[in-house]
This record gives C-alpha cells, sequence and structure tokens, in this order.
C-alpha cells in the first residue's frame, strides 16, 4: 500500500512541476536581446528539430539570435518563413554555418557582410564573422556572430601557427583590431560559439587580447563562466565555450543587464538527452540590455514628442496604421496597456504644454 501512495504522491509531483517549451521566456518591450545558439547541425533530426527550434525562437521572443552550424540552408529559409514576426538571413556558404534571427517590428538593419574572407584569414577564421549593423529604440549596434575553430589541448603552443588554440588567439586579435580601427565609438556585442574558455588562465587564455585592454572590453558571461557547471553552455565536456563581449560603450548597461543560459532542457520531459538528441548539444546563451532612454509619446521616433505624433496615435486607434512593440510601448502614455484616442489627447495636451508629464511617467 505504501509503495501505491508513493507512486501516486511522485506522480502527482512530476505533473505539478512538469513544464513546457512554450513557457520559456526571456524578451520584453522594453529591453534589447542578443542571443548566441550552436545548433549543432541543423537540422539534427529533420522536421523534428526544425518545429523545435521553431517553438522555442517563438518562446524566447528576443530581438536578435545569431544562429551557429546551420547545416541546411533551405530548411533554415522555411523555418524563417514559418515563424511568425521574425526574419532572418543566412549566409549561403558550404563552410559558414552562420545565420540570425531578428524581430523586424523592433529592429531595423542597416547592413550585413562578412569579414576577413579571403584566403590569407581562414587559419584564424576558418568561418569568416558576420557582421550585422541594426537599430534598436534610436540606438546603433553592431553584433558580429563568430564560431572559431574547435578543440585542441588548453594549451597554446606559440611555435605552431596550425594549433587550435594559436587560431582563436589569432582570432581575437584581428577580430579586436578589426572593432578597434572600425566601430571606436559604436555599441559592439561580439557573439557565438567561441570554443574555449573565459577562465583560463592568461598565459594560455585566447581571449588574453580583449582582457588585456578591459577598459574597452568586457565578457557579459563571466559571472556563468566563474559560476556553476550546471549553467554552462556545452554541458557534454562540461564546459562553457559560447559567448557575448561588449564594448565599453555598453558597459553602464551592463551593470543592470540579465545574461544567462537558456536550459531549454530543463522545460523538456525527456530533459537533456530529448534536447541533445533532437536539437543541439549547446544551450543558447542571452544577453538582455534595458536602455533609460525611451521618451513617452515620440511615437515615431526622431526623439521630440510633437502633434505629429498623437496623429499617429489616432491613426493606429482608428486602424489606418499598425505599430511595433516600440511604437506601442511609447504611444501608451497613460500606462494602461492600451493605446486609445486618450492617449492623443494627452500628447497634445503635452505638446502645448497643458502637461509637463504623462500619467506613466
Amino acid at each position: 500500500m505504501r509503495s501505491v501512495v508513493v507512486l501516486v504522491v511522485l506522480l502527482f509531483c512530476s505533473i505539478l512541476w512538469a513544464r513546457d517549451i512554450d513557457e520559456i521566456s526571456f524578451g520584453t518591450a522594453v529591453s534589447f536581446e542578443a542571443v548566441t545558439w550552436n545548433t549543432e547541425w541543423f537540422p539534427l533530426n529533420g522536421e523534428t528539430t526544425i518545429n523545435y527550434v521553431s517553438q522555442i525562437v517563438e518562446a524566447l521572443d528576443v530581438d536578435f539570435l545569431a544562429f551557429q552550424e546551420i547545416d541546411n540552408f533551405s530548411s533554415f529559409a522555411q523555418m524563417i518563413e514559418d515563424l511568425t514576426n521574425f526574419d532572418g538571413y543566412y549566409v549561403d556558404s558550404e563552410y559558414s554555418g552562420l545565420a540570425f534571427i531578428y524581430k523586424p517590428n523592433t529592429v531595423t538593419i542597416s547592413e550585413i557582410y562578412e569579414i576577413y574572407t579571403t584566403q590569407s584569414y581562414w587559419r584564424p577564421f576558418p568561418r569568416s564573422p558576420l557582421v550585422v549593423e541594426l537599430q534598436f529604440m534610436n540606438e546603433n549596434f553592431i553584433l558580429i556572430n563568430n564560431h572559431f575553430k574547435c578543440c585542441g589541448d588548453g594549451y597554446i603552443d606559440w611555435g605552431d601557427n596550425w594549433d587550435e588554440e594559436k587560431r582563436r588567439y589569432d582570432a581575437s586579435v584581428l577580430l579586436k583590431e578589426y572593432i578597434d580601427e572600425n566601430f571606436p565609438n559604436e555599441n559592439v556585442i561580439v557573439l557565438g560559439d567561441l570554443n574555449d574558455e573565459i577562465t583560463d588562465a592568461s598565459s594560455d587564455n585566447v581571449f588574453q587580447p580583449f582582457f588585456d585592454d578591459d577598459a574597452n572590453y568586457r565578457f557579459a558571461d563571466m559571472e556563468v563562466a566563474e559560476g556553476s557547471s550546471a549553467d554552462w553552455s556545452y554541458p557534454t565536456w562540461p564546459s562553457h565555450i559560447d559567448h557575448i563581449l561588449v564594448t565599453n560603450e555598453l558597459f553602464d548597461e551592463l551593470e543592470n543587464a540579465t545574461i544567462e543560459t537558456i536550459k531549454i532542457d530543463e522545460f523538456m520531459s525527456g530533459g537533456w538527452n530529448q534536447y541533445e538528441n533532437n536539437i543541439s548539444d549547446h544551450r543558447p546563451v542571452a544577453l538582455k540590455i534595458e536602455f533609460n532612454n525611451t521618451i513617452y509619446g515620440d511615437v515615431d521616433g526622431n526623439g521630440e514628442v510633437q502633434a505629429y505624433d498623437a496623429s499617429l496615435v489616432l491613426q493606429n486607434v482608428i486602424e489606418l496604421i499598425d505599430f511595433n512593440e516600440n511604437q506601442i510601448f511609447t504611444a501608451d502614455v497613460d500606462g494602461n496597456g492600451i493605446i486609445q484616442a486618450y492617449d492623443a489627447s494627452l500628447i497634445l495636451q503635452y505638446v502645448v504644454g497643458i502637461i509637463d508629464e504623462f500619467p506613466i511617467d
């Protein structure tokens, strides 16, 4: 009888604590999120993988997601087409495997290009870094998606240019040089499967060029790397080898940012085995940055609150135009979660000086 009771209790607890992929969340309307995810030769298990990854992308609801190891570009393109409110891009190259997905309602892409593409750079960069220049809520960002050379023995052999650690070290040198020369004052986020640990001793740390310039570069995920192995991105080894690096222009925002490994396997009934067999051997690493530069009422995003913003709100109310997430956030000046004619009225009152702040301020 006791065994039956125990079984019932265990069954009840498993149901009570069961979680589903749809319950995963990370993105918000008031933050910029950048995620890196090696999806291990996507699609690892065909349509099953595509369905899982689609479901996870929708649930995470992030602004920018950088992928590595996209093996079948037609499958990736089909997945993008089937997603709701997302668009994407992939490098159509046999050796690249780099791609990204973003939310066009919140992110505007300016330029996409690869760097270090010539044969002379194939040793440090077997996959050329993919640069994306974009805008989010009037902020410019440079995101650089990478997949560094894998493997090695943990030590840099300075006399062997084909040593795996030496190749990753040289990639760090070149990547830093490019950022220093081309984006000295920009919000730069370097992310990807960098295939090495940032906690290594300085003598064998392939990222030492960045650590040597800590006034300008910082690994956002250092706390994860220094923490419990249960939170690392590559549990099979285990190690933490997927990283997000930011430049000093984002240091202030980093103080209140959220950085974590998304443990999707904990939302699957079969746990890690189900995740590894159907999705990837890497977990995503995610960064969430919140900005305090929101101007309520500035619906068109030009930095000023004007009568035209009230006009846009009215056009949205009568369904002449649709708002993206940023516009919904800035237009809701009374803070009730609904865009109404009253919001337009408040904006006009602010413009003519009847009120000097909005209820939501």
